[in-house]
């Protein structure tokens, strides 16, 4: 089986989310996606809303049979990406887990903390985000791994490349982002 990851605070989750959830789905193949609703990211300056309301507000947007809607890393005490995926892939030793980002996540992947053995445990998909799809490709991260770059016409092989190996993908773009969505004060978390 293969699943993707989707990790983040969503807060809020948005159309965003559920549209790269569903081109994940289809583009790398995908059996399955996990969303991984954070505590809190080490990244961003303030805290996130309450985890049951931004856990609630993501079950409400996200409807799909394939999807499913986690606070695994709360659960499992987990506070980094790679803390994350050494507990899943040991409690799961047969799913082949893939990390999906957005590209804005990919410009600023250098900084998150053991990337490099984030790479060398799971394929990444990184999906075009309004903005980032540019700078994403040219960002530290990605010259540092071009070597590990799977062409976007053999993103459906993904789930099965070897670490490290990632993939980028284009896509339709829905412009909308939690960062706006708080300022706009219609998120009330």
């Amino acid at each position: 089986m293969a699943v993707g990851l989707l990790g983040g605070s969503f807060d809020p989750a948005h159309a965003g989310h559920v549209h790269i959830t569903r081109e994940a789905l289809k583009r790398f193949g995908l059996d399955r996606v996990w969303w991984l609703v954070s505590p809190g990211n080490p990244l961003k300056p303030r805290p996130p809303a309450p985890l049951a309301l931004r856990m609630a507000e993501a079950r409400r947007l996200m409807r799909h049979p394939r999807v499913e809607v986690t606070d695994l890393e709360a659960r499992l005490g987990t506070r980094f990406t790679a803390e994350t995926l050494a507990a899943l892939r040991a409690r799961y030793p047969g799913v082949r887990f893939v990390w999906l980002m957005g590209a804005d996540n990919l410009v600023q992947f250098h900084r998150w903390e053991r990337r490099r053995a984030i790479m060398a445990s799971v394929p990444v998909g990184v999906l075009a985000r309004p903005g980032a799809g540019l700078a994403g490709r040219t960002s530290p991260a990605a010259r540092a791994l071009a070597g590990a770059l799977l062409p976007a016409a053999q993103a459906r092989r993904l789930p099965l490349a070897p670490p490290p190996a990632w993939c980028f993908v284009n896509l339709p773009m829905v412009d909308v982002s939690s960062t706006e969505i708080r300022r706009s004060g219609v998120w009330r978390g």
